[in-house]
């Protein structure tokens, strides 16, 4: 019966692993934890289901920023600016929320026509 508690033990994933397997980074992570007020597995869970929706990269950039205003607001600068430096990099890894590079993207209308 150990045999089976152990391996199950080295079936778990853990919070890196999860992390790795998605398109973000431990930052990304935690800025949608801080958004959301959520433990951080549910912000990666949460993160990956938003990477891959048609506009999750735009959702996510708006958390960080909202994350930036809050930390700024709250007179917390050195946080602010991690998070600013979060974000640049999160541009660069994810051309769709760069407002420079949109128009070369197709995104599906939302506007019930």
């Amino acid at each position: 019966m150990k045999e089976g508690v152990e391996s199950e033990e080295k079936g778990m994933l853990t919070l890196e692993d999860c992390i790795a397997l998605s398109d973000l980074t431990d930052e990304d992570i935690r800025a949608i934890a801080e958004h959301e007020h959520i433990p951080l597995m549910a912000a990666a869970e949460f993160g990956d289901y938003l990477i891959h929706r048609p506009d999750g990269e735009m959702c996510l950039k708006m958390i960080i920023r909202d994350d930036i205003e809050t930390a700024r607001v709250h007179g917390d600068l050195m946080h602010a600016l991690a998070l600013k430096l979060a974000l640049r990099r999160f541009i660069a890894q994810h051309p769709r929320c760069d407002e420079r590079r949109r128009s070369e993207f197709h995104f599906p209308d939302r506007r019930g026509s």
